[in-house]
């Protein structure tokens, strides 16, 4: 379980923070420096360099808006330049890809990030710009909801690039692109002019992970643990009927892949924040509360001390280490990796819902993970490593392991959030948010 800090405040954090931010600005200069846009994506490192690691482009936006968090928290003119530059030149075609469900990942942290800094003030109001920014959310969270399979019980699923089938949990956090296109105004239009909300169908998503992703320990789930997700939800085409789990990345289809587990808690609990400012969805929050709370008391409850979790905590290579919960958790151990991009994903989670709700059991955890990941040995010193945050995994079945010492494209993108959201409050600014 998590041991919590009473002491520890954004305040208390925000040299952390800085010192992770001047880290920072090193590590996106050297990527910029070295990277071909011929090359595809910068995924995860590889003898603390960048390389690409084929599947799909998911980590182009996290790439671009680094360089924009970079800015938003530093003020230097040079990575908004870069951020914005990149963006305009580079990620149109994310904007219409069809074949994937990354919206929220690649578009929200580029033209959402930049479209935000103009609404707060931040960079000078420009009408075409803000127009071009606006576009391209709105397109992409139509072209996003596009990708829909329909549920038995009347609802339906984004689904996953594996197929109409399949219903990834980490999509959960790609809602994102959907609540801001309908936020902007904007509608998916299908056959004979048919106007879909863009809201209603990131909601109909939200309840379809919540349900069938999220386990609780009760009903379908009574053999199971309360908190666990699966990463995949299969599901029959013909009919809309669930079938059965299943895992990419994971262990197994019943054991729990922690970056998956992640994406749950930040998903939850910073669309929980979106819809409260939606009155007309006040009344029916209930599910997705509930699935925010399991999957944050589960990683709190089955996390080492220190708030860095290990891939999966189901792994069989856990059982080597003996009482894994009860200490610190060990990135150089020969059995099984930790996984600190998925501690950079669940802080935020964590803190997000335990300021919304008001309960200091998930607002302490979230402090005590931050604190872990900004200091060593996860903070990245090495000016000759590209990568900010070390010990982070990708795809371990595939045997596209970053793995210790080594970062990835969204565990740093994510650190950087998790970083500019608590300067934010250190500092008495606007909070953090993702729609305008």
């Amino acid at each position: 379980m998590i041991r919590t800090q009473p002491d520890l405040t954004p305040a208390a954090l925000r040299p952390k923070v800085q010192r992770m931010f001047e880290l920072s600005a090193a590590k996106i200069r050297s990527i910029e420096n070295s990277w071909a846009p011929s090359q595809g994506s910068p995924v995860i490192t590889a003898g603390g360099r960048y390389i690409s690691r084929g599947w799909t482009e998911w980590t182009q936006g996290f790439q671009f808006g680094s360089a924009i968090l970079q800015f938003d928290a530093t003020g230097e003119r040079e990575f908004l330049e870069t951020g914005r530059e990149r963006t305009v030149r580079l990620m149109a075609p994310h904007v219409t890809h069809t074949g994937v469900h990354d919206h929220g990942f690649n578009n929200v942290s580029t033209y959402g990030s930049l479209l935000r800094l103009m609404a707060e003030g931040r960079i000078p109001e420009n009408d075409w710009e803000r127009r071009f920014y606006e576009l391209a959310l709105e397109c992409s969270g139509a072209v996003q909801a596009a990708r829909w399979s329909r549920t038995a019980d009347g609802g339906g699923y984004i689904y996953s690039f594996n197929g109409p089938h399949s219903l990834f949990v980490d999509t959960i956090r790609s809602l994102r692109a959907l609540v801001v296109s309908h936020r902007l105004g904007h509608a998916l239009m299908a056959e004979n002019d048919r106007r879909i909300s863009l809201l209603e169908r990131a909601m109909d998503h939200a309840r379809a992970t919540a349900r069938y992703s999220v386990y609780y320990g009760e009903g379908r789930d009574a053999f199971d643990v309360r908190g666990r997700v699966a990463h995949e939800s299969i599901f029959n085409v013909n009919d809309g009927q669930y079938r059965c789990p299943n895992s990419q990345q994971g262990y197994s289809p019943f054991s729990t892949w922690t970056r998956g587990l992640a994406w749950a808690m930040c998903g939850f609990a910073e669309l929980l924040e979106f819809l409260d400012t939606e009155p007309e969805q006040a009344g029916g929050l209930e599910t997705l509360e509930k699935a925010a709370r399991a999957t944050c008391d589960f990683y709190i409850e089955n996390t080492p001390p220190d708030g860095i979790p290990y891939w999966d905590t189901g792994a069989p290579g856990l059982a080597q280490l003996g009482n894994w919960r009860g200490r610190p958790a060990d990135p150089w151990n020969p059995h099984e990796p930790v996984d600190s991009s998925a501690a950079a994903i669940a802080a935020q989670g964590l803190l997000r819902l335990g300021k919304r709700s008001g309960e200091e059991r998930y607002w302490q955890a979230g402090m005590a993970v931050a604190s872990a990941l900004f200091d060593d040995p996860y903070l990245s010193r090495d000016p000759a490593h590209q990568g900010l945050i070390l010990h982070s995994v990708y795809h371990r079945p595939n045997g596209w392991a970053a793995g210790a010492g080594e970062s990835s494209m969204w565990g740093d993108y994510h650190a950087r959030e998790l970083g500019l959201y608590l300067l934010r409050l250190a500092e008495n600014g606007p909070y953090l948010k993702f729609w305008v």
